[in-house]
């Protein structure tokens, strides 16, 4: 049976393949950085940014609409997809399905473009739906209930979708498998996802194995493991990732056990038409691939030895795994590479036994270019920050925020300067930009925010540059980064007293839930 982790709308966001939290081990410890430093001097003159348009992408009807983390999101020609409340309400409330799970309203996936938010509908039926990833051909993936039930919960079940020319298409399951989820999609119309059989897993009673697929051409292909059950899923989090090649990487169970929790050791694959490949790992029992680019570059994290930190990793075909390191804390990940090899990330940063955003532990955003990680800092008034994407100018998203989380921008990183994105929008708007989730080559951001009734919504920001002339509403004067950080460090005291529920709503919103990393731990 699928399993997921809460989103910050309430909603269930990721799917995963019910491994238990048994599969992870808890990272703590300390070990020093093999790569750390500053690809720019300490002491940086006033950087300019550009001020955005912002486009809150709405909903159909009802109070919410979200975007996904770590997955294209937003194509090259400024489509976004995400999901959206209906008006109507989920007649399966509150037993409806795991990744609908505490929201009242039927969502569907949507598709955004030129001002115009479409409907991609669902599956025949009352059924939600949401899009994971868009490619730069028009096509989008994701899931939608299919109005069948999971005998195994009892609860609606769903499927892997394709969204092609206005019409959605089921694209099954594995082997009578009861659900599925697509996850990717390249522009040739290979998608990738993970889906149930109907085998037995050895380690998990009354659990079936959960694998990795590819689906191309009406047909739907299991492609196989490291010498386990299940592959596509860590913990309690899925991850599969497909580059233009249709070359994808995950983790899987290995034959081999891990004695001290009787659980299999997890390794990060790459597979090829035929072909399945570890990378290998840095001595620990657990790791997994976040991200490939086209080169087949491929990035992510793994146990050190004994198994109490995690480091990020870099794998290029023909040569050994690289550990790119932390920011002199114990532990990081990487989450996105770009095509020039440009890797984004989070790791922990030297503290002291004080409380973190990590546990006793700090960390911070870092781009790491050519052997060199830089720190990119957080947001004045604020203590932790995280990297989600970048482009290939070097432009990198993410969220920065303090240890109580009561304060949470999405940033934007350029040119060696860090900027609140709430402080670069041309015109006042009630939404506040929480996270950066996906940018584009022409500079458009995606993200998410919340509005003053704690409602949370998908956004999309155009920059007001020469590649976007004459945009209506588009304020075209610089933004100087001094003045940005004046305005975040004077903004932050009157911030409101959150309960603990949007505490609680935050902290998974930077925590990537169907990725599910915190650095410094493994999952």
């Amino acid at each position: 049976m699928l399993n997921a982790i809460p989103r910050p709308r309430a909603k269930l966001h990721g799917l995963v393949l019910l491994a238990p939290l048994a599969r992870c081990l808890p990272a703590v410890g300390a070990m020093a950085a093999l790569l750390v430093g500053s690809a720019l001097p300490a002491s940086v003159a006033a950087q300019e940014h550009h001020h955005y348009k912002l486009i809150d992408v709405g909903t159909f009807g009802g109070p919410q609409s979200f975007v996904h983390e770590n997955a294209e999101v937003v194509t090259n020609h400024g489509t976004l997809v995400g999901d959206a409340d209906t008006s109507t309400s989920d007649p399966n409330f509150p037993n409806s399905c795991l990744l609908c799970a505490q929201d009242p309203f039927i969502f569907h996936a949507f598709q955004w473009r030129d001002g115009v938010l479409t409907d991609l509908r669902a599956l025949p039926g009352a059924n939600s739906s949401s899009a994971f990833w868009t490619s730069n051909s028009g096509l989008a993936v994701g899931f939608s209930e299919d109005g069948s039930v999971d005998p195994l919960l009892g609860i609606p079940a769903v499927h892997a979708v394709l969204w092609r020319d206005g019409h959605i298409e089921d694209l099954g399951t594995l082997e009578g498998g009861y659900e599925s989820v697509a996850l990717t999609v390249n522009s040739r119309g290979e998608v990738a996802g993970v889906s149930q059989n109907l085998v037995p897993d050895p380690f998990f009673p009354l659990q079936t194995q959960q694998r990795t697929f590819l689906w191309e051409k009406g047909k739907m292909k299991d492609i196989g493991t490291l010498g386990g059950a299940s592959a596509g899923t860590l913990g309690i989090n899925f991850n599969v990732e497909m580059n233009e090649r249709g070359h994808i990487v995950a983790c899987s169970d290995t034959s081999a056990v891990n004695p001290a929790t009787g659980f299999p050791v997890v390794e990060p694959f790459l597979w090829e038409p035929d072909t399945i490949i570890s990378l290998g790992s840095f001595g620990g029992t657990s790791g997994c691939a976040t991200f490939i680019n086209n080169r087949d570059q491929v990035v992510g994290y793994s146990n050190l030895a004994g198994d109490l930190s995690s480091h990020p990793f870099l794998w290029e075909r023909g040569r050994p795994l690289v550990d790119l390191g932390t920011l002199g804390g114990p532990g990081g990940v990487a989450e996105w590479i770009t095509e020039q090899g440009v890797v984004v990330g989070g790791a922990d940063i030297p503290t002291s036994s004080a409380p973190g955003c990590n546990g006793p532990r700090l960390f911070h955003a870092f781009l790491w270019r050519q052997g060199v990680m830089t720190d990119l800092g957080t947001i004045a008034g604020t203590d932790c920050s995280a990297g989600a994407a970048a482009n290939s100018k070097s432009q990198v998203v993410g969220a920065s925020f303090t240890l109580d989380f009561s304060v949470v921008d999405a940033f934007l990183w350029e040119n060696g300067s860090l900027a609140d994105l709430n402080t670069l929008v041309s015109s006042p708007s009630a939404l506040h930009l929480e996270k950066g989730v996906a940018i584009n080559e022409r500079g458009e951001i995606a993200g998410f925010g919340t509005l003053p009734n704690g409602a949370t919504r998908a956004f999309l920001l155009i920059p007001c540059d020469e590649n976007h002339p004459d945009i209506e509403g588009c304020d075209y004067s610089p933004v100087e980064v001094n003045a940005v950080t004046a305005s975040r460090a004077t903004e932050a005291a009157p911030q409101k007293q959150l309960t603990p529920q949007e505490i609680s709503r935050i902290r998974d919103l930077l925590t990537n839930r169907h990725r599910g990393f915190v650095p410094g731990t493994m999952h």
